[in-house]
């Protein structure tokens, strides 16, 4: 099982936030790890296999307020640092983590392809940020392009959206999948 952990905030920082909260997911189970961080020069992102540990030696020194932070369990590919999360759009201007299971993203990846993408990974969390970073050319704004790349994704899912250029947003959604919201000081 996968687990999906944010953090947005002004005094504290991100990093201790999102690693607590991905090793009290550990009992989930899980075969790699990520976390992105979005800071003044933009999203730095870190992603180890195995368990949070290595994750946790990997990061060590990110700083900022706001973050997503993700354990996986493959689907789709293998366990590596490629298919670990989070997830980048070709330009690095969003990254995602995701919970579940995108079952038409062959075709939807067979799309961007032929608009010129190219993909990393075998997942369909790449495949679903490529579409949102499509959608928003078109889109007003990126809560527009979100929902509709949401829209065509069929399948069950929870998932967390970062934009380089948004600091201390974090968009999220669900489709037949849990997703907890906090809120404290």
């Amino acid at each position: 099982m996968c687990g999906i952990v944010g953090y947005v905030g002004t005094k504290r920082q991100a990093y201790p936030i999102l690693i607590k909260g991905l090793k009290r997911l550990e009992y989930r189970g899980y075969d790699s790890a990520g976390l992105a961080l979005l800071a003044a020069g933009g999203i730095e992102r870190v992603r180890a296999v195995g368990r949070v540990a290595e994750l946790q030696t990997a990061a060590s020194g990110c700083s900022a307020h706001t973050g997503i932070a993700h354990t996986r369990w493959a689907t789709h590919g293998g366990p590596s640092d490629i298919n670990a999360h989070p997830h980048s759009d070709e330009n690095g201007d969003f990254v995602i983590v995701h919970n579940g299971i995108i079952e038409n993203y062959q075709e939807i990846k067979a799309e961007l392809t032929g608009k010129g993408y190219t993909f990393s990974s075998e997942t369909d969390t790449e495949v679903l940020v490529n579409l949102v970073a499509e959608r928003r050319k078109t889109a007003p704004d990126l809560l527009h392009a979100f929902a509709t790349a949401l829209r065509e994704a069929h399948g069950a899912y929870a998932v967390c959206l970062m934009d380089k250029d948004e600091p201390g947003v974090i968009y999220a959604a669900r489709m037949s999948a849990p997703l907890i919201f906090g809120q404290g000081t």
